[in-house]
């Protein structure tokens, strides 16, 4: 078995899984378990990547635009060169975002340049934590190891239900409104599963519905929500990016008056490694935000790693 994976969550699904030793080939953004920045790059984004947020946003749609009028391709380049040279059995990539990783129809695209390539293209497309267990428990599947995907998650499910079974009892009043910023300029709200973390984490999600795409916001309307928690976890940026962006928020007018900065519950997550990747460490991401949410119940040491408070 010689496996690809084209989207950093796949190959986190994969080690889980026990097949790392498998895996011949990743996209440009794979970078965990370690072991794997050595394997071959296959992917690259056709957009500059450095720049102010804005900047980005900006190249991402007007790539998306390109891609609807021109019926061009996407805003992610697949290699049909290494796909041939790495004679993958297995493809593993996503349908669920283009602009988180290389589209389905760019890596159909790119296998059909292969004369030769035969690979099983396993498409992953997790809108909700639902959607996730079904999606690794497929992915073991069609990897010809369906127990393992069983007792993977049935093991990440317990840990989910262990922080759950301290919150379920809450009383309203103290479940707190939170505002999950996945996007800082222009504003968005974090969406798919993370509303459903804020909720087993024992908050009450403010912005986003579970099992819909991030949408757009405006920051009128955080001003009116005046959240007792925000929490600003940018989609591919790590805590020393996402710190860049936070006099982008501070700049404007209201923000000190917001109820969660008069009380210093303000925080940045890594949403790179955690709550914008579907793989397995969705688990540490509902833990930072029990930590966050509730100090008092959940010590797991993720503080400094995974997130901190903006001072």
């Amino acid at each position: 078995m010689r496996i690809i994976t084209l989207i950093a969550s796949a190959t986190e699904i994969v080690h889980a899984l026990g097949l790392g030793e498998f895996l011949v080939g990743r996209s440009h953004e794979c970078d965990y378990p370690e072991s794997v920045k050595g394997l071959p790059v296959c992917t690259r984004p056709r957009f500059e990547v450095a720049g102010s947020s804005r900047e980005i946003d900006e190249r991402v749609k007007a790539l998306q635009r390109k891609s609807i009028v021109e019926d061009a391709l996407g805003v992610y380049e697949v290699f049909p060169e290494k796909l041939r040279e790495l004679r993958p059995t297995h493809i593993v990539t996503q349908a669920q975002c283009e602009v988180c990783a290389v589209s389905l129809r760019d890596v159909e695209l790119a296998v059909r340049q292969v004369t030769d390539c035969e690979a099983a293209i396993i498409s992953l497309q997790p809108n909700n934590l639902a959607d996730f267990w079904a999606d690794l428990c497929r992915a073991a599947a069609h990897l010809g190891v369906t127990d393992k995907g069983v007792q993977l998650v049935a093991h990440l499910q317990s840990r989910m239900e262990a922080i759950e079974s301290e919150t379920r009892s809450l009383p309203l009043e103290a479940r707190p409104t939170v505002a999950c910023i996945e996007w800082v300029d222009p504003l968005m709200a974090a969406g798919n599963w993370t509303p459903e973390l804020v909720r087993i984490a024992g908050g009450r999600n403010l912005f986003g519905e579970a099992g819909r795409h991030s949408p757009w916001m405006t920051f009128d309307e955080l001003l009116e929500s005046d959240p007792e928690v925000i929490v600003i976890m940018p989609c591919g940026f790590d805590l020393e990016r996402t710190r860049e962006d936070v006099p982008l928020l501070q700049a404007q007018e209201g923000w000190a008056d917001l109820r969660a900065v008069r009380n210093g519950r303000v925080y940045l997550a890594d949403g790179n490694r955690y709550f914008n990747r579907p793989g397995p460490r969705l688990v540490e991401s509902l833990e930072i935000l029990a930590e966050i949410l509730h100090p008092e119940k959940f010590r797991f040491g993720h503080e400094l790693s995974g997130w901190e408070r903006v001072a």
